[in-house]
């Protein structure tokens, strides 16, 4: 009694892929064609990125010790951000004169709806200090180290900062945008006015920092034409000599009184401690970071071309160097896994050429690559990177991805031998026969580790690279083994 496998569809369409060589290499050469391309383009990087999504709502109280933060803020707003909804987690934080809470949100939230929320929450608390400042609810922004560049040399800390601002305008022009200048002091004026010079003047502090705060700023005042052109009325008073001619009072005799008649006024560098220095010439530290959308070793590449270019036009002995290069460590971790990876396809294919004959083994084995380029341009179409828990989930595969091509490829050369079937028939027949059994056996293996897709949390997050990457090979698979490995 003759059975039929598979509807008329199907045989049709394996039938015809196995007599038709032309459709059968176009499948072959499409499918290595765009893996090589998604293989150029797909992004590299250290792990999947895991992204938390956060909220930190801050507020400054002046002269408040921890305690009394704790009960007059902390006390009065978590409980009204803990009803914000998508909240996850929270982290509280009370010190001297501070107060900050970290909201993190469900993964795949609203974040723009998350802060939105958190600031009706916090304008509805009542019973706040009158004496703290208002709250600042900021929303958080991922960020990933790429590499620091260093920027060196017997020249004055002034000159390097204005080589970091160079720097930075570069990568900005290139698209690398998330950079941060360290190691460069901010001026700080100070002026200080001793009590005598108060009483022979008669003024107070307060009539010296309201002057002073009514000069240090220009304030805008509206556009002209429609918003074409911006007006804003005042100067900006912001140097040590400009402070100095503050007008602090008119006195009697029509003269002008001067915050530098009676104040001293002096300029000191804030954060020294922060002063980098390299064989002992001073230096700046330049921090590249990248987006979830980045890509580290592309990023890091036009950071090591714009510092290149750049430090041919720097005096000399001025350096520029690239430390702490996170892409370099990507690269080489991911060597380790594709040398172990050839390994392991070299034993896949000594193996298959041990126990198949030699035409079976070889087109077994010439079904590896086609499937692994195919699947790293499904990995790229949905988003997935080059990482290393992607690259394990394609070693895993090297072994599971030949069973396919291994039971059609034997059956049709045991049919073509034992039953005198012609190579067409043979290969037909068997891409026919094996495809119910084949078939079943990859979909319950696509559905175990679809399972694994399904674990929540971050940790579910970094894992799911995992069966996305076993699913993609599986489906390349099916199709190398069906549709391409008959005809030949």
């Amino acid at each position: 009694m003759n059975m039929r496998l598979l509807p008329p569809s199907a045989s049709g369409i394996l039938s015809y892929f196995t007599r038709h060589g032309t459709a059968a290499n176009l499948i072959l050469v499409v499918m290595l064609v765009l893996g090589v391309a998604a293989s150029t383009q797909i992004r590299s990087q250290f792990f999947p990125d895991v992204v938390i999504d956060n909220v930190t709502v801050s507020m400054r109280w002046d002269g408040a010790g921890p305690e009394d933060v704790d009960d007059g803020i902390v006390a009065l707003l978590e409980p009204a951000l803990l009803g914000v909804e998508g909240i996850e987690s929270t982290a509280s934080t009370a010190s001297e004169g501070r107060a900050v809470i970290l909201l993190n949100f469900q993964p795949d939230w609203d974040m723009a709806r998350a802060a939105d929320d958190v600031k009706v929450a916090v304008d509805a608390v009542i019973g706040l200090p009158s004496g703290a400042d208002a709250p600042n609810v900021r929303r958080g922004t991922w960020r990933d180290r790429v590499t620091d560049v260093i920027i060196s040399g017997p020249v004055s800390a002034d000159q390097l900062s204005r080589f970091a601002d160079e720097l930075t305008a570069r990568l900005f022009s290139k698209g690398v945008t998330r950079v941060t200048i360290r190691g460069v002091s901010a001026p700080e004026i100070s002026v200080e006015v001793s009590e005598s010079s108060l009483i022979q003047n008669k003024v107070s502090l307060s009539d010296i920092a309201n002057a002073i705060s009514q000069e240090a700023e220009a304030d805008p005042a509206g556009d002209v034409a429609g918003g074409s052109a911006r007006v804003r009325t005042g100067i900006a008073k912001r140097s040590a000599d400009e402070i100095e001619n503050i007008i602090i009072r008119s006195k009697e005799d029509g003269s002008k009184l001067l915050v530098g008649d009676v104040a001293n006024i002096s300029v000191s560098a804030t954060d020294a401690k922060r002063s980098y220095y390299v064989k002992g010439n001073p230096a700046v530290s330049v921090r590249v970071d990248r987006s979830d959308k980045g890509d580290a070793i592309g990023v890091q590449a036009i950071v090591q071309s714009v510092a290149d270019e750049m430090e041919l036009s720097l005096p000399k002995d001025v350096k520029i160097d690239l430390i702490r290069t996170r892409a370099q460590a990507i690269q080489d971790r991911l060597s380790i896994l594709i040398q172990n990876g050839l390994m392991g396809l070299g034993l896949v294919i000594g193996l298959l050429f041990l126990f198949l004959s030699a035409r079976t083994a070889f087109w077994v084995a010439a079904g590896i690559p086609a499937a692994m380029f195919a699947a790293v341009a499904i990995m790229y179409a949905a988003g997935l990177t080059l990482n290393l828990i992607s690259l394990f989930g394609l070693i895993i595969t090297l072994g599971i991805v030949v069973d396919d091509a291994i039971v059609v490829g034997e059956h049709a050369d045991f049919r073509a031998r034992n039953m005198g079937e012609s190579p067409v028939v043979a290969a037909e027949n068997a891409a026919s026969r094996m495809a119910p059994p084949v078939f079943s056996a990859t979909i319950t293996t696509i559905l175990a580790f679809w399972g694994l897709t399904l674990i929540g949390g971050r940790f579910g997050s970094l894992l799911s690279d995992i069966p996305f990457t076993v699913i993609a090979v599986l489906i390349a698979s099916l199709v190398e083994c069906f549709l391409i490995l008959p005809n030949h």
